[in-house]
């Protein structure tokens, strides 16, 4: 299966500012990107690229007060399979994780794992079995527990404020149950990236970047999504954090104005 996906986002500088990107795709689909992954840049200025500390592909540049458009247009293959489902994977025991895979227990901007969520999660969750089982209820408690409003967004809101307030995004949906998880001594990362409607009926909203998260059980890592809360085919990963504050698609150290967002990702009909 042959996925297009891309983006084409403007925003208005009043002064020269410094940018960072993460709109690259993650190099893990370096192996499966058929049309070449390149962020074409109005007006052109160039952007260096380097990797950051979670393995995502990041570039950053100075950009000129005015116009500013970033765009881009590529092809990736894909298995076309739905997100792998072990219902089997077990949950390791904190002594028996790898160092790298600590960092995703720890409290992060978003996830206040040393709140009071972690008594709230234990009462919730104790009473299900460990590893595959157990994150599967925390998405099923989330997604119903979750009221989905994009009107709703909001840049500050913490997890803590999703269990309250039972509104928000995708990325709220991924924060809350990314924290009840690491609260229940399970690792889990947020990832964003494209997700169209292949598969599953067409949504009529504007198409947009999607959040998932991934859970560490059993050595590997597992794809979930709290908002859907079913296996989807055609993921296409962008980055990979601790939450979405590791992930920021633009940071513009700078005043700056949003106006225009264009996602687009769809599967390619052979001819």
């Amino acid at each position: 299966m042959l996925i297009r996906v891309g983006y084409e986002i403007t925003f208005e500088l009043p002064q020269p500012s410094p940018v960072l990107l993460m709109l690259y795709l993650h190099p893990s689909r370096a192996e499966t990107t058929r049309r070449p992954d390149r962020i074409e840049v109005w007006p052109n200025a160039p952007i260096s690229q380097y990797i950051d500390s979670y393995g995502n592909r990041c570039g950053r540049m100075v950009a000129q007060a005015g116009r500013l458009t970033f765009k881009n247009d590529a092809e990736v293959e894909d298995c076309g399979l739905t997100d792998l489902q072990v219902p089997s994977a077990p949950q390791m025991q904190v002594q028996q994780l790898a160092d790298e895979v600590l960092v995703f227990l720890l409290p992060s901007r978003y996830c206040e794992v040393d709140s009071e969520l972690k008594d709230i999660a234990w009462k919730l969750f104790q009473g299900t079995d460990p590893g595959w089982p157990r994150v599967q209820a925390i998405c099923d408690y989330v997604h119903r527990h979750i009221r989905f409003d994009y009107m709703q967004a909001r840049a500050t809101r913490t997890a803590m404020d999703v269990y309250r307030e039972q509104v928000g995004v995708c990325r709220d949906f991924m924060h809350l149950a990314i924290t009840f998880c690491r609260c229940c001594n399970i690792p889990a990362r947020y990832c964003t990236g494209y997700l169209g409607d292949i598969g599953v009926p067409p949504v009529a909203a504007e198409m947009d970047f999607s959040a998932w998260f991934e859970v560490y059980l059993g050595g590997q890592w597992y794809a979930f999504d709290a908002r859907n809360n079913l296996p989807r085919i055609g993921r296409v990963l962008m980055a990979r954090g601790r939450d979405a504050a590791d992930v920021a698609l633009t940071t513009i150290f700078g005043a700056n104005q949003l106006k225009s967002f264009k996602v687009w990702t769809y599967e390619v009909k052979p001819n």
